[in-house]
């Protein structure tokens, strides 16, 4: 019985993490226009990334001497994108440089909207291992009436 409820542990786990993915992914979104950010500079791109859940060392043993699952997955950092951002002429705006150009974030709307899709079915095919946890947890108690 422990192995069925450390099946829901993990897609629960899935489930914050993947919630948490969202959030940072609408955060780009949001910010697809901040020029200044409180260190003077655009806003940049922030990714997450995911990994295995750690266990403790006690646990590994026990791991080694039967048959075991995962561990679920955690989020491990979250890391603001490098790449360069984009120059955009308009000498009007606030931020604009000597030449007339506004540094804008590196934020690329159409890549948000790919890694949201992503984000979203990860979630949905979570809750769906969940329900039928539930559905077999009720069949199970159904069992034993």
């Amino acid at each position: 019985m422990s192995n069925f409820f450390k099946s829901m542990d993990i897609s629960a786990s899935a489930l914050t993490a993947q919630r948490f993915r969202m959030d940072v992914i609408a955060e780009n979104v949001a910010n697809t226009n901040t020029t200044r950010t409180a260190n003077g500079e655009p806003y940049r791109r922030r990714t997450v990334v995911l990994r295995e859940r750690e266990i403790p060392f006690s646990d590994h043993l026990k791991a080694g001497l039967e048959k075991t699952q995962g561990n679920g997955v955690e989020v491990a950092s979250v890391q603001e994108d490098q790449s360069p951002f984009k120059l955009v002429y308009d000498p009007s705006h606030p931020d604009a440089n000597e030449e007339g150009y506004v540094e804008m974030p590196n934020v690329d709307t159409a890549k948000e909207i790919i890694d949201m899709i992503a984000a979203y079915r990860a979630y949905e095919a979570n809750v769906t291992a969940l329900n039928a946890f539930k559905q077999i947890a009720l069949k199970a108690l159904e069992i034993g009436k």
